[in-house]
């Protein structure tokens, strides 16, 4: 069973906080996701946590990302990626619009163009 309350208060902690970060598309970073609802991509361990590729940014708070999962996935939801002698499968269909202040650590930037090549299956999913 999934632990809303716990959610709820690490959100509020989250919220609260006061650091800017500065995110660009292409970037991978560990993000405080948290518990959802059914089939949407829930966060990792205590923290809530799972890394996301920036997609888009709106502006200084406001980002599109798209989760990330370690599992290998051969399907048309996902966009496998490698970077750092490690594959990851972008989860294509779980698109989010997220506060920066979720945003945790910058694990790294995707070459343009792989970037590129999920950014074209991104859009063969709208």
């Amino acid at each position: 069973m999934k632990n809303f309350d716990q959610w709820n208060i690490a959100k509020k902690h989250i919220h609260e906080n006061k650091h800017v970060v500065y995110a660009h598309p292409r970037e991978i970073w560990w993000c405080a996701l948290g518990l959802n609802v059914g089939a949407e991509i829930d966060g990792k361990n205590d923290t809530f946590e799972r890394p996301v590729l920036v997609m888009r940014v709106y502006n200084l708070e406001t980002l599109l990302v798209l989760p990330l999962t370690s599992k290998p996935r051969s399907d048309t939801f996902h966009a496998e990626v490698k970077m750092d002698d490690r594959t990851t499968w972008v989860k294509l269909t779980q698109t989010r619009v997220i506060s920066s202040k979720r945003l945790i650590r910058k694990v790294g930037v995707l070459p343009e163009e792989m970037f590129l090549g999920v950014v074209r299956l991104w859009k063969a999913q709208l």
